[in-house]
């Protein structure tokens, strides 16, 4: 396997090689909604304060922020900046560890503890994506790459930061549905010992022509939250209002979206949201947490969140068995998601 990162630095490229070159309008950069529009703010600091009115103030702008967008920028959530630094560092450090070394982990099944490779799924792809990526399951067994040496210690503080995030987070999403602040996450065992929690570092190489490659095509996420972070670059982009918004993070700030279980769990009211990943001409590094339930949980609609008379929207799916199908296709819009959509 030849990583997109491989291939830039050993050719020299001066143009994007065919069999990565996007000839639909997914790949088209122009269809972008015009600012001011910027994806809601949520402060944490806020959402956890002992101050009742503060709280529920926070409560009512993060179900703001599911309903409209799917999407919110999370300031003051207590993860050091140092951490952060360093967690972008050592990620780094792997992507530029010599081939052999990342090839130990190539090839990988969906879950082995560490896989490395690139593309999406280069068996089923038509077209290759711009993007090496690392995916470690974190959680409920904790793993990381033997190298870099410093990797570990550095992955395994981050990801217990951000798993108490996402628990937090769930409390005030369960609050803004009307719903007791533990429902969601004892509903999904998001605090018990098996909680599944994914870490997905994606590397997208400089690309000598950005407007004719991509790093990840429109998409959702699974999960109930994914919670991301990036080295400073832009290529974020996030469907709103059937355009697509450009996403610049303030310093220190984490991007918070919500996934197809939060949709299944919510029966369709907080909507997991299109996003995709375009490539620059400079290196752009990202690091998300994608937080779910244990894998054997299947996962429907909520009893409290379907109206009468309605019924549930969704099929209910193990999620284990969601990640496989996942996996087995291109990655394509809610494709997944659409599997399990019933006629109400």
């Amino acid at each position: 396997m030849l990583s997109v990162k491989e291939l830039v630095e050993s050719v020299g490229l001066t143009s994007v090689p065919f069999n990565y070159i996007f000839n639909n309008t997914e790949s088209d950069l122009h269809y972008m909604l015009p600012q001011p529009e910027t994806v809601p703010i949520v402060d944490f600091s806020l959402l956890t304060s002992h101050d009742p009115d503060q709280r529920s103030k926070t409560i009512i702008q993060l179900g703001h922020a599911c309903l409209e967008w799917g999407f919110f920028m999370l300031i003051n959530h207590g993860v050091p900046e140092m951490l952060r630094d360093e967690m972008i560092t050592e990620t780094e450090r792997f992507f530029d560890l010599r081939a052999e070394d990342k090839r130990e982990y190539v090839g990988k099944k969906l879950f082995d503890p560490v896989r490395y490779g690139t593309s999406f799924n280069p068996n089923v792809d038509k077209t290759l994506l711009w993007r090496d990526y690392l995916k470690i399951h974190v959680h409920p067994r904790f793993n990381a790459p033997t190298k870099p040496s410093g990797f570990s210690k550095v992955l395994r503080e981050y990801c217990q930061k951000t798993r108490g995030i996402a628990s937090e987070l769930l409390k005030g999403i369960s609050e803004s549905l009307g719903l007791a602040p533990s429902y969601i996450n004892e509903k999904m065992g998001v605090e018990s010992s098996e909680s599944h929690q994914l870490l997905v570092a994606n590397m997208y190489p400089p690309c000598p022509q950005p407007e004719l490659a991509m790093g990840l095509p429109p998409h959702s996420d699974h999960g109930l939250l994914t919670i991301l972070m990036q080295n400073g670059i832009d290529g974020l982009q996030v469907m709103h209002k059937g355009k697509w918004v450009s996403i610049k993070p303030l310093p220190n700030a984490f991007l918070v979206n919500t996934g197809d279980h939060m949709e299944i769990l919510t029966n369709g009211k907080y909507k997991s949201v299109l996003h995709r990943a375009v490539v620059n001409k400079a290196a752009r590094l990202s690091i998300g947490t994608a937080h779910g339930p244990a894998l054997d949980t299947v996962v429907s609609p909520a009893t409290e969140l379907v109206a009468d008379g309605v019924g549930p929207a969704y099929l209910g799916i193990e999620y284990r068995n969601y990640l496989v199908l996942q996996q087995s296709k291109t990655l394509s819009g809610k494709s997944c998601l659409d599997h399990l959509r019933l006629s109400i």
